[in-house]
């Protein structure tokens, strides 16, 4: 059987936080129905990211495709391939060897995908949980990044538990639902059919 290994931007500092981001990434993956062909590596940094994808696919193993995912930090040209926009933002080529699908965005960031479900959000948080701090935006992927912070953090805000990056967002990338996120964000889609038709 062929597998995916995922080359994933962030994780954070420390053992505890790395395992609750792999923890996190897995349970979404097998949630999707692709778990039992995803091994998730946290790739640190943006740039650790890119150069650990690199590398696997400098390397090569039997059966085993790298594939590199981060946040597009911006909105992603409809014309714009997923190199073409890491090129013009990060400077980044895809390494030799690598073939177009192998790197995916969540556009623009994570946290995007957690407002394709509002029901994950509002168990999660609590009854103080604000659902009205969050629009109802018709296209999630045009939302800019601060934006999308910045509702998470209004929603939250009364909360005893309030937004963070961290053990909190790995914990609700756990819980989300995948098919919700997959119809909300066409890039979310294309990274689930990739690993789905391996």
């Amino acid at each position: 059987m062929v597998t995916a290994t995922l080359y994933i931007e962030g994780g954070g500092e420390g053992r505890e936080l790395g395992a609750r981001f792999r923890e996190g990434w897995n349970e979404f993956f097998k949630s999707a129905g692709v778990g039992n062909k995803t091994k998730i590596v946290r790739g640190g940094t943006r740039q650790q990211a890119f150069r650990r994808f690199a590398t696997a696919v400098e390397v090569g193993r039997p059966n085993t495709v790298p594939f590199l995912l981060v946040d597009s930090e911006a909105p992603v040209a409809a014309e714009n391939s997923v190199w073409q926009h890491l090129n013009a933002r990060d400077s980044w080529s895809p390494p030799s060897g690598a073939d177009d699908d192998q790197a995916f965005l969540m556009v623009q960031i994570m946290e995007t995908w957690f407002l394709a479900d509002r029901v994950a959000l509002q168990k999660y948080f609590g009854a103080k949980f604000k659902q009205n701090a969050l629009k109802q935006w018709p296209n999630l992927e045009n939302v800019p990044k601060s934006t999308v912070l910045n509702a998470l953090a209004s929603a939250t805000a009364s909360c005893s538990k309030r937004y963070s990056k961290g053990k909190v967002s790995f914990e609700l990338l756990a819980k989300i639902n995948p098919a919700l996120v997959e119809a909300a964000c066409p890039r979310a889609n294309a990274l689930l059919n990739r690993l789905r038709n391996l």
